[in-house]
């Protein structure tokens, strides 16, 4: 029996759980002058409601808050126990199934499916006013549970005593609450994969890398918050165009001269409600493409269209198993175009943690390619970097094309590791063995664990990376999640080895509390970088534009 979609319960709070913003990290302590002023929410040109990430002041004519309900003196003790789910390997091939969509409407306002969607969909109200950085993102006991399973009631309390011994003070009771732990059970099944022929060894010389002098460093000017890419409010009107409610990321690259791909992370549809990450029930998705034209970004982020599987719904373009301490989902992480063939890293996501803020487990950091034009998608067999023992340390890849090489910027999994660097000749990208990593100024053969001694490239930890090459300053821009300064920061350097400059705060955590993944627009310059945010307590995308100085 494989898990389905149905069967995963409405507690789980998933993807990008692992990519789920700060809400799931301790936050900056906000002060009253970070608080923007209040103001409603936005409108799109529909008059649609729409998000706003902004930490903002409270509303001077709302009523007061209800007072806070009597506090609960429950001890509750939390025992896991173990659910048994069978699992088909190699389980079921990926779902190519595509449509050519009819254009959409002129009026953008119509709906273009109200047989399949009506104007139902989640609204911003629904958002607590107040959100606790520490407990609003779902991020409990219960936010990773077997999308198999569900969970049995707790066992009732004991009754309250009538006398406390201790001098009419209530002691603490006691609560257990049994947590199910899914233990997959590998059962054949499935269909396997058309087997892929093994590239050739092509073990790449040792080669000299000097660290290039630093360059001067850029401060910024201004930050604007330029659109609401996707959900309901948005300037593209996701949820009825695509059934696209809640989604994050949107990670972008060229596929050609003028068409941009963005890809969007674990996304839910139909019956998803803030805040956060949905669940089974509510269409998921692990990962959507859409595709955009519009050159003038300072409109915003238009997107033209989504690879779909049907009418007005985005397709999963990669698989996942959707069970948990297997491969719960699969998110991808960067992409990029080389001679026609369009490349996609991702990671394979074992499970959420649920201790520990701001940590996953993988199985393992990939790349998949597509001959359509980014349409459908095929996982390479040999290009993919296993997480032995936990230690990989290129999970969370950031891939970028330059003057002959493609450059892979990696974490391991989560976001606590540094961040380190490999190279492959753009002829060679799907095979391992023509890779060279970076270490200790010298490009060295993949070869055995040498992955493991590759050289940090900055200093410190860093979260969902994004790096491209800029030719308008010939420099390299790399934006990253720095939990340390709070911040959505920017370096810069000549080289991709480095010296990357100190990082500068583009974003910060106290305006935009529940901010994560910055992926940079391939339009940006050296002056204006367009780049998509996400926001946790929302559950959507959003572009911004920082101006540097």
């Amino acid at each position: 029996m494989t898990a389905r979609r149905s069967e995963a319960p409405a507690a789980l709070a998933l993807s990008s759980l692992a990519m789920a913003g700060v809400m799931l990290l301790p936050a900056a302590p906000a002060t009253a002058g970070a608080l923007a002023p209040w103001a409603p929410p936005p409108l799109n040109a529909c008059g649609e409601t729409g998000f706003d990430p902004l930490a903002r002041e409270p509303n001077p004519d709302a009523p007061p808050p209800p007072p806070p309900p009597p506090g609960d003196n429950t001890i509750h003790i939390q025992i896991p126990f173990p659910q048994f789910t069978p699992v088909e390997v190699p389980g079921p091939r990926q779902d190519n199934t595509r449509i050519d969509p009819a254009p959409l409407p002129e009026d953008p306002c119509r709906n273009p499916c109200p047989d399949i969607r009506t104007d139902g969909s989640p609204r911003p109200e629904n958002l607590p006013p107040e959100t606790d950085p520490d407990t609003a993102s779902g991020d409990t006991e219960d936010a990773t549970a077997d999308p198999g399973a569900t969970e049995p009631a707790p066992e009732p309390a004991p009754p309250p005593r009538a006398d406390s011994g201790s001098g009419g003070i209530a002691l603490p009771q006691i609560q257990i609450d049994h947590l199910p732990e899914t233990i997959p059970i590998p059962v054949p099944g499935g269909e396997a994969p058309p087997p892929q022929q093994q590239p050739a060894p092509a073990v790449q010389p040792l080669a000299p890398a000097p660290v290039a002098a630093p360059v001067a460093p850029v401060a910024l000017d201004s930050l604007t918050l330029v659109n609401q890419v996707t959900g309901h409010g948005s300037t593209n009107r996701t949820d009825m165009r695509w059934s696209v409610d809640g989604t994050d990321l949107g990670l972008m690259w060229e596929t050609e001269p003028g068409r941009i791909a963005v890809v969007f992370g674990d996304t839910f549809g139909k019956g998803w409600e803030p805040v956060g990450a949905g669940n089974g029930d509510q269409d998921w998705r692990s990962n959507a493409i859409a595709f955009s034209s519009e050159r003038d970004l300072s409109k915003g982020l238009t997107l033209d269209s989504f690879a779909q599987n049907s009418r007005c719904h985005a397709a999963e373009i990669l698989a996942s198993r959707k069970v948990d301490n297997f491969e719960i989902t699969t998110i991808p992480t960067s992409g990029f175009a080389l001679h026609g063939r369009q490349y996609l890293t991702y990671m394979s996501v074992a499970r959420w943690s649920r201790h520990k803020p701001g940590m996953w487990w993988t199985n393992l950091g990939g790349l998949a390619w597509s001959d359509d034009g980014g349409s459908t998608w095929t996982k390479s067999e040999w290009a993919r970097w296993d997480n032995v023992f936990g230690l990989g340390r290129f999970q969370v890849m950031s891939m970028a094309p330059h003057d002959g090489y493609a450059y892979m910027f990696g974490t391991p999994n989560g976001r606590f590791g540094t961040i380190g660097l490999a190279r492959v000749a753009t002829d060679q990208v799907l095979n391992k063995s023509a890779y060279q990593y970076w270490i200790a100024g010298h490009w060295v053969p993949a070869i055995g664990p040498d992955e493991l001694l590759a050289t940090s490239v900055v200093s410190g930890t860093a979260g969902e990376v994004s790096v491209r090459y800029d030719a308008s300053t010939k420099q390299w821009q790399m934006l990253y999640l720095d939990l340390d300064r709070h911040a959505l920061v920017l370096r810069t350097a000549t080289e991709p080895q480095g010296a990357w400059t100190d990082p500068v705060p583009l974003l910060d955590l106290a305006e935009y509390p529940t901010a994560y993944g910055g992926f940079i627009h391939p339009w940006s310059t050296g002056k204006d970088i367009y780049f998509t945010m996400s926001a946790w307590n929302s559950y959507n995308v959003y572009l911004m534009r920082a101006t540097l100085k």
